[in-house]
């Protein structure tokens, strides 16, 4: 066990420990578990109470939401042997997400720095030069969160697809139309960037009846329960309740400051909510470039996000409410648009 997890484990079973004690339990100096202890307050994981001799340190709230997971262990364990929070938390958004910061303050720096490096890219682009890159961006960004899915049409055929209108001979039908589905939901945040600022059930709901259009699923908040493959977190399955969560979700992401925060929301907690009968992560990977792109920051096209990894970020949040494996692939999806496109 590291340091960072020793002092964690610390604190969770003494606290209100002091920085003396957490230092006689380990064989380190006084002077690196200070640093420490700063670190994980900068990280959100501890919070430091009273002042100077008299500072004791305790978990903070925030603390199983941004505590860092093995995801590799974690799914050691078979579905029904894992630890989980079966059903939904109500106490998430109102207790937990609304005071957390989700991301450190070198986290945000570093994407602010790739924000600004996305300005200065864009400001040397002409207005057909910019069209064409979002276009390419559009395209990866069909083909992947079609592909996470289970959709079977390639890159190459995506392309072609969305470009020419030529189907891949052999695919299904509705996989053609997913695609399609995925660039016209595009196009339409594309032409109208104030949609979802500020964030609606009614724009969430638009969003998600542009992505499900022809392929046999009901548009409205669904009235009957739903199961998720590979857990046993159950969501919600009271179209009231539903409907009181998704309003819940817009105020809270509508109050964050940050777009990054708002983006990352929107990806985890509609597919926490499952409002709709299917379509939840496509509509939450769309919804969040919305967020993004009403800001003026740059879109992800999770081009080169591992679809298993993908989901395995989401059952952890399913199961733990603990967003870090997914903030990681937020992170490193954000970097790679800013230095792929534009």
């Amino acid at each position: 066990m590291n340091l960072k997890d020793q002092i964690i484990t610390f604190i969770k079973e003494h606290p209100s420990c002091s920085s003396n004690e957490i230092h006689q339990s380990l064989d380190v100096s006084i002077a690196t578990v200070k640093r420490m202890l700063s670190r994980l307050i900068s990280e959100g994981l501890i919070l430091a109470e009273g002042k100077l001799k008299g500072t004791k340190y305790i978990l903070s709230p925030s603390y199983e939401l941004l505590f860092p997971v093995d995801v590799e262990e974690y799914f050691k364990k078979e579905v029904d042997e894992r630890q989980i929070r079966e059903n939904f938390n109500l106490t998430l958004m109102p207790e937990v997400l609304t005071k957390a910061a989700l991301f450190t303050d070198a986290e945000m720096q570093h994407l602010e720095l790739l924000h600004r490096k996305y300005q200065d890219n864009i400001s040397h682009l002409s207005k057909a030069e910019y069209a064409k890159e979002l276009e390419r961006l559009a395209i990866d960004l069909s083909w992947k969160s079609s592909q996470i899915e289970g959709n079977t049409y390639s890159l190459l055929e995506t392309e072609r697809l969305l470009k020419e209108k030529e189907t891949a001979a052999g695919k299904p039908k509705d996989d053609a139309t997913m695609l399609l589905n995925h660039k016209e939901a595009l196009n339409f945040i594309i032409e109208h960037p104030d949609y979802v600022a500020p964030l609606s059930i009614r724009g969430i709901e638009d969003i998600h009846s542009l992505l499900i259009k022809d392929l046999g699923v009901d548009r409205n908040i669904r009235q009957r329960r739903v199961g998720i493959s590979g857990t046993n977190y159950k969501p919600l399955d009271n179209e009231h309740q539903i409907r009181e969560a998704l309003e819940e979700m817009c105020n809270l992401i509508n109050k964050k400051e940050s777009a990054f925060e708002k983006a990352l929301l929107a990806l985890i907690l509609l597919s926490y909510i499952q409002a709709f009968g299917d379509g939840n992560k496509r509509t939450a990977r769309i919804v969040s470039n919305a967020l993004l792109m009403a800001y003026g920051y740059c879109p992800i096209s999770f081009r080169t996000v591992d679809s298993v990894e993908y989901k395995k970020a989401m059952l952890i949040f399913y199961e733990q409410n603990n967003i870090s494996a997914f903030k990681e692939i937020f992170k490193a999806q954000f970097e790679f648009a800013v230095k792929t496109y534009f």
